[in-house]
């Protein structure tokens, strides 16, 4: 396959901040009755700031501009369940790259980055699958901050659904919800500056977390006409989503869309209040006008070009960089920048589905090897004998054993 190349190369306080707001900081649900109060508390002056400590710990300040970033109300709901079930924490925050420090303090913005690889790894260690769809039917929803209080005191459920869309990157910057509207209201949730096909759970988490929000608006039972999430799974377990979801629901799709039909857009929302919302919409204008320009690792953004098109054959080096309006030069360097070639990620990224396929009892060696691009399935079998030192079906084999393990509560 050719490559580019380069020559020669949360705490409990009764009234919250505008500041905090800004910052989309996790709200503890426990001490905000309702509107009014959060009202009075972004009007108000002389309220306590939120710590300006810092954002990620450890991270390499060098390349701190761009790493996504979120409030990392998942990472710690997935954290405390972990804790409930008495699950030793001090390894997976390790394998996550985070700290207890960074857990602890609700004011701390996570890496996005680390907020997947964390919910991966608690997922595991818990031996639920779908952890991120659980967890978003755990909190208030007041503890989402900013992002609820801005729908809440909308008008009518469309206008919840475009505030909650333009302003979610507040919460999570890696993660950009664009609602389009014509004769059904869509979602299309976009990943910047991380790879897509790292996660499972968080963007489930939302997307349940969505349904909730306009369940609770209207308090009506709001069912999505269309639901595609671009991940793949195994059936076991799924019908548990799809009832939630309703009966159009895939995975392994193109994109990650929620579709609601076009009638919601006027259901009334019970909490409104107009004059707090224009503030509110106000105070989140200028928190999307401060944000960073230019975030996210290219090579998050050339991964998520080439998933969608590896079964098809049409990953090459030159097709992707045109598909990203860029030149494969141009590209090139924006890779090298970052110390990988084109190939490295190819690789890099087949390896990383291959691994989480082969945990789909359902999808055969040879579907498998069709995902990943490879014609032949001995391409593929030689292919992960070179990474791993083991073949397909002996690592699928030593993953239902892992499972095992974990289902008998023995991990």
């Amino acid at each position: 396959m050719p490559g580019w190349r380069t020559p020669g190369v949360v705490a409990g306080s009764t009234t919250v901040s505008s500041e905090a707001c800004l910052r989309g900081a996790f709200i503890c649900a426990s001490s905000h009755p309702g509107l009014v109060i959060l009202r009075q508390a972004v009007v108000e002056e002389g309220q306590p700031k939120v710590s300006s400590k810092k954002i990620v710990s450890k991270a390499d300040t060098k390349r701190l501009g761009a790493l996504p970033t979120a409030t990392g109300a998942i990472a710690r709901l997935a954290y405390a369940c972990a804790r409930r079930a008495d699950i030793e924490l001090k390894p997976l925050l390790k394998k996550a790259g985070l700290t207890y420090q960074q857990i602890n303090d609700r004011s701390a913005r996570l890496s996005v980055q680390h907020q997947i690889e964390f919910l991966n790894v608690t997922a595991k260690a818990l031996g639920d699958e779908f952890l991120g769809f659980h967890l978003a039917q755990l909190p208030d929803l007041r503890e989402l901050g900013m992002l609820y209080y801005v729908a809440a005191s909308s008008e009518t459920l469309g206008d919840a659904l475009l505030r909650a869309a333009r302003y979610s990157s507040i919460a999570n910057e890696a993660v950009s919800i664009k609602c389009i509207e014509g004769r059904d209201i869509r979602l299309v949730f976009t990943y910047v500056g991380v790879a897509r096909h790292l996660d499972r759970h968080q963007i489930e988490f939302l997307m349940t977390a969505l349904i909730r929000l306009c369940r609770q608006l209207t308090n009506q039972q709001v069912k999505p006409s269309r639901v595609r999430i671009a991940h793949r799974r195994a059936n076991k377990g799924v019908s548990e989503l799809a009832a939630y979801f309703g009966a159009n629901f895939a995975f392994g799709a193109k994109a990650d869309e929620l579709t609601f039909v076009e009638g919601i857009k006027g259901t009334r929302v019970i909490s409104a209040d107009p004059y707090l919302n224009e503030l509110l919409v106000a105070n989140c204008e200028q928190a999307l006008s401060r944000r960073r320009g230019g975030r996210g690792a290219f090579r998050a953004a050339v991964e998520n070009a080439i998933v969608p098109l590896l079964p098809h054959g049409k990953v090459r080096a030159a097709h992707i960089a045109a598909k990203m309006g860029l030149s494969q030069r141009t590209a090139a360097r924006r890779l090298a920048l970052e110390g990988v070639t084109f190939s490295a990620v190819l690789k890099g990224l087949r390896r990383d589905l291959a691994s989480q396929y082969l945990s789909h009892a359902d999808l055969s060696i040879s579907r498998i090897a069709w995902l990943l691009g490879y014609q032949e399935v001995s391409a593929f079998t030689h292919a992960f004998n070179r990474w791993s030192g083991i073949t397909p079906r002996e690592a699928r084999y030593r993953a239902s054993v892992d499972s095992a393990f974990v289902a008998g509560g023995r991990l």
